[in-house]
Parts: C-alpha cells; sequence; structure tokens
C-alpha cells in the first residue's frame, strides 16, 4: 500500500496523477508562460546573485560600522556579523525579468533601526551601481527603496536578540522571535511565511508553474498589489500552495483550472490556511476571530503559516472582493474552454478592460516640483492610503464599486519657471488639454542623462485611478463624494509638516470621464473609447426619456474647480 503524506489541514480531495491530454495541455501552458517572457536567463540570474553578493557584504560592513562605534574590538565587531535573507517572489523561485528582489537584512541585538537608515543607508549611496534610493522609515514596515545595477530591491531590517548573527543563522525557530517589536516581526515574517510555503506543498515544481501562472493572470487582469486591495505576492502564492495541497500529483495545468473553480465557490470569509494555527512563546497577536473584531471584518482572509499567524489579505474591500470574485468567474470559464480544446492559454492572461469599463473614474495626480527621491517617498505615501479612500467611497449610497487600478502612470518634465511648471500640471492627466504639454521637454530613458536635462528644474507627476460604478436613477440624483475625499486629502496631506509645503509637494483628486482619460492608460496599439454621437430629438423626446437615464450617468458628475487642492464635490 503506497502512503501518501497528507498536506494541509485536510485531505486531499484527489490524488489522481496527470492524464496525458493534461500533460499535454501542461506543456502548452510551458511554453505560454516562455511567450511572456516569465523565465529569465542565466545570464540575468547570476546578475542577481552578484548583486546579493554585494549587498551580503555591505551588511556585514554595516554591522562592523555600528559595532565600532560601540567602542567593540575589530575581532568583536567582525564576530557580531549580518546576514541578507531574501523572500517573496525571489525565495519561491518564481521570479521573473524585471522582477524586485525583496530583502531582509538581519542584525544583532546592538545595532538599532535608526542604525540602518544612517549608517546602512549611507554605505548605499556611496556604491556605484546604485541607481535610486528611498527610504521610508516610518512606513508599516520601514523600508528602503533601491535600484541597484538597474534592478529593483526592497530592503527591510530586524534585529534579533543575539550579541551575533553567523552566516549559518536561519530563522525557523520561533524563539528566535523573543524581544522583538511588531516591526521587526513583521520584518522577520516574509521571510519565515516564504520558506514554510515551500515547506507546506507536495512538488515544488508544480506549485512554481501554477504560481507563475497566476502571478501574470492577477497582474493582467489589474487585481495584483496588497496596497490597493488586491492580493498580494505571498498571498496568491498561498492561494496557490493550498489547491497543490488537495491536489498532490495533479500538474500544473490541472492546479490552475482546480485553483478558479474552488476559489469561484469559496465560502467567504472562511480562512483558507496552510496549516493549523500554532500557538507560540510570544505575548502577541496572532490571527483569531473569536476572539479580535477587527479578524472577524476580514472579507477574504489568507493566513500566513509563520508563528505568529497573521492576514495577508485584511486590505481587501467589498469593491475588490467583488472584482476579484468576478475575475474567479472568468478563469474558470476560460479554463474550462481550455481543457475542452476552444481557448488557449494565451485567452486566460488575455488584458484587463479597466480603462473601458466605467463611465467615469477619480484620479489622484501626485505631483513634485523637487528630487526624484522626495517624489518617490511622496507617492509612496499617497498610494498607501488610496484603500482608505476606497473604503469611505464604497460605503456611499449610489456607489456599487469603488474599484482601485493597482498600476500607477508618471510622467516627468523639466521647466524654467514656476508659471511653466503650473500649466504642465494643469494640463496632464485629462485627453482634453495633453496635447499642450508638447511644447515641453518631457525627461526619458533617453535624454534624462544629457547635460541640459540634468540641470533643469523638473515636475515629477504620478496619477492614481478609481474606476467608479454608480447606481443614479434620474439626473437630478447625485452622490456628494466630498467630504471622502477631503478626509484622503486632509489625512496625506498632514502625516507630516513636509508635505504641506505647496511649493513642492501638491494632490490632486479630480473626477475624469472615460473619453477624457489620457493617452498614458492604454498601451500602444490599443484604441481609445469611442465617444457614441448622440441622437438628435426633438425636446418632447428629451423630456420623455430624462427619467429613463441608464446607470452610471456621465451627467451627474460635477467637475472640480482647481487643480492643484480640489476634491470633486458630487457624482
Amino acid at each position: 500500500m503506497n502512503y501518501q503524506k497528507v498536506y494541509g489541514i485536510t485531505g486531499p480531495v484527489s490524488v489522481a496523477g496527470p492524464t496525458a491530454p493534461e500533460n499535454k495541455l501542461n506543456d502548452a501552458l510551458v511554453q505560454e508562460l516562455k511567450k511572456e517572457g516569465s523565465f529569465e536567463t542565466e545570464a540575468e540570474t547570476a546578475k542577481r546573485v552578484e548583486i546579493l553578493k554585494t549587498l551580503q557584504g555591505l551588511a556585514e560592513a554595516f554591522v562592523f560600522q555600528v559595532s565600532k562605534k560601540k567602542n567593540m574590538s575589530d575581532g568583536m565587531a567582525r564576530d557580531a556579523g549580518g546576514k541578507i535573507f531574501t523572500f517573496g517572489s525571489y525565495r519561491l523561485g518564481v521570479h521573473g525579468p524585471g522582477s524586485d528582489i525583496d530583502t531582509l537584512v538581519v542584525a544583532p541585538k546592538h545595532v538599532m533601526r535608526e542604525d540602518f537608515f544612517t549608517v546602512f543607508d549611507a554605505l548605499l549611496r556611496e556604491r556605484p551601481e546604485l541607481d535610486e534610493i528611498a527610504a521610508v522609515p516610518d512606513a508599516f514596515v520601514p523600508i528602503i527603496k533601491i535600484k541597484f545595477s538597474g534592478i529593483s530591491i526592497d530592503l527591510i531590517f530586524a534585529r534579533l536578540d543575539l550579541a551575533q548573527v553567523p552566516a549559518t543563522l536561519t530563522l525557523s525557530d520561533k524563539n528566535m522571535l523573543r524581544n522583538l517589536d511588531e516591526k521587526e516581526l513583521r520584518a522577520l515574517n516574509g521571510t519565515r511565511v516564504t520558506d514554510e510555503i515551500l515547506e507546506l506543498v507536495p512538488k515544488t515544481s508544480v506549485f512554481r508553474i501554477a504560481l507563475r501562472a497566476v502571478k501574470i493572470w492577477a497582474n493582467r487582469r489589474g487585481i495584483y498589489g496588497n496596497v490597493f486591495g488586491f492580493p498580494g505576492g505571498v498571498a496568491w502564492a498561498m492561494l496557490v500552495a493550498r489547491i497543490c495541497q488537495l491536489y498532490p500529483n495533479a500538474c500544473s495545468a490541472v492546479i490552475l483550472n482546480r485553483f478558479f473553480k474552488i476559489y469561484s465557490e469559496w465560502k467567504w470569509p472562511q480562512p483558507v490556511v496552510l496549516k493549523q494555527i500554532e500557538d507560540g512563546p510570544l505575548q502577541v497577536r496572532v490571527w483569531n476571530p473569536k476572539i479580535y473584531a477587527q479578524d472577524r471584518s476580514h472579507r477574504m482572509p489568507v493566513i500566513t503559516p509563520a508563528y505568529p499567524s497573521m492576514c495577508a489579505t485584511h486590505n481587501i474591500s467589498d469593491s475588490t472582493k467583488k472584482v476579484i470574485l468576478g475575475e474567479f468567474e472568468r478563469g474558470i470559464q476560460v479554463t474550462n474552454d481550455i481543457f475542452s480544446n476552444k481557448k488557449t492559454w494565451a485567452d486566460l492572461f488575455s488584458k484587463h478592460d479597466f480603462f473601458y469599463r466605467y463611465k467615469y473614474y477619480l484620479a489622484v495626480s501626485i505631483t513634485t516640483k523637487g528630487s526624484d527621491e522626495q517624489h518617490l517617498k511622496w507617492t509612496g505615501l499617497v498610494e498607501s492610503k488610496l484603500r482608505l479612500l476606497v473604503l469611505k467611497l464604497e460605503v456611499l449610497p449610489g456607489i456599487n464599486i469603488a474599484h482601485p487600478f493597482p498600476d500607477l502612470f508618471g510622467a516627468t518634465y523639466a521647466y524654467d519657471n514656476d508659471e511653466d511648471a503650473q500649466t504642465i500640471i494643469d494640463n496632464y492627466g485629462s485627453h482634453k488639454t495633453e496635447a499642450k504639454l508638447a511644447s515641453f521637454t518631457k525627461v526619458t530613458e533617453e535624454n534624462k542623462d544629457d547635460e541640459s536635462i540634468k540641470e533643469s528644474k523638473k515636475v515629477y507627476m504620478t496619477s492614481m485611478y478609481i474606476g467608479l460604478d454608480v447606481n443614479v436613477e434620474s439626473k437630478k440624483e447625485k452622490v456628494d463624494i466630498h467630504v471622502p475625499c477631503a478626509e484622503y486629502f486632509n489625512l496625506c496631506r498632514n502625516f507630516s509638516e513636509e508635505y504641506q509645503n505647496n511649493d513642492v509637494f501638491s494632490l490632486a483628486i479630480s473626477y475624469v470621464k472615460l473619453h477624457d482619460l489620457p493617452d498614458q492608460v492604454y498601451a500602444e496599439g490599443e484604441q481609445r473609447p469611442i465617444k457614441k454621437k448622440k441622437n438628435k430629438r426633438s425636446k418632447d423626446d428629451t423630456s420623455d426619456e430624462s427619467s429613463k437615464r441608464a446607470k452610471s450617468d456621465v451627467s451627474s458628475l460635477q467637475p472640480t474647480s482647481s487643480v492643484t487642492t480640489a476634491v470633486p464635490s458630487a457624482v
């Protein structure tokens, strides 16, 4: 009798292996992933390895410098160590060209978080490979974002209650979590969760191919990004891992089909867990909806396997849940058609229709007249709070969905004087006015190193969009969105005194009609939405029809009066 190891909290749904047709579909899936550029070359992988070696050297130099400042001898300072760990897509083995590397810097107990943002930051700035850097010490998980030799890297920090951090250290022992603050626990959780996921799946090769497919699908369909209220990379990984546990011998193609079937029928908010939630040695909060009201409010809970267990999807709102469930439904329909040879895997990965779907949108425009680093920080703050605006909008009577789009659009222009800068800001972000920007110099990859550009003042602009599905029964009926928009505006502005400087930082929240969306939201070759011409009617016809207006009538919107500080008053 063959012994089948049980993965997860329940037995498998099926232990059947793949059939010949399923293997054929699996081969086609791998080929499609290659076409989609999911895999990087050996040279690109080797480049990442070298970068991580460099970062390991910097981590050791960082701990050494701090140790010396604490009056340690050279020998003790060297023995203090320091080590980097990876997590996220790179650690899971599903990274591709252009993927960032999530990296954790671990230090001994005498190295403080403040040292990370001063000493380590200074070491990074000395490196010739550094392209960009932005430190965000007051983030939920304090972080330094860098671009190093062309690769984006997110660096976070944790110190352990140990005198030394040797090269042989692992993070599996939960007793290592003693005497740490919440930010350090969250930082360590990334690596610990990633390692446990890999241990909890039956076949890592099957898991990785399926996860690569889900990541491409989620990105293409516009439902990837924790900060926007969608599952992030770790949550999608856990969702895929659970299906692998239920079908331990299936191939990746079957895992994908079952992924959509099971989650489209899942009884949310029943949690998705990969193993029993554990207790541990710390007086810290572990996810438990029976005790904590906040945990009961989670709409689609996906629970991390490493102690202390947390909900990786706490940011999901009612609106984003509706969008995700709609995509699960589409996914099962498409994969069923693939298994009956009516469609191909390319159909599963077809692009979203976000910028065609709604009649009007809320645009959040972030502007900085300063440095690139200032703009990265300002944008990061405004972006991190966007889900709070979504939560405030979706509870308003008349709004069915407030759908955030999880990608940002940006542009940088050189300018000579403040009047030019204001003209650029005023005309950016609308198809009606963006032609006026042609008279200004746009900063691009090709010209950014030109002396004239380097010496010029620059205005950095980034836009985010929320699609609004508004249900108004008549032309006179309106939904007042001024209050939530004003609250969001003030929340961002008042976050710190720095961002109250109107000469450097500005924020605009305004509505944009479908046909006024700027060209940059459409890819090259995509056709803009075509505005239908209204049929001419007699006055009597018009009055008869006014009470039969469609839902989401564009005429119910009221435009803003000011660009740099305005919020829309009503839809």
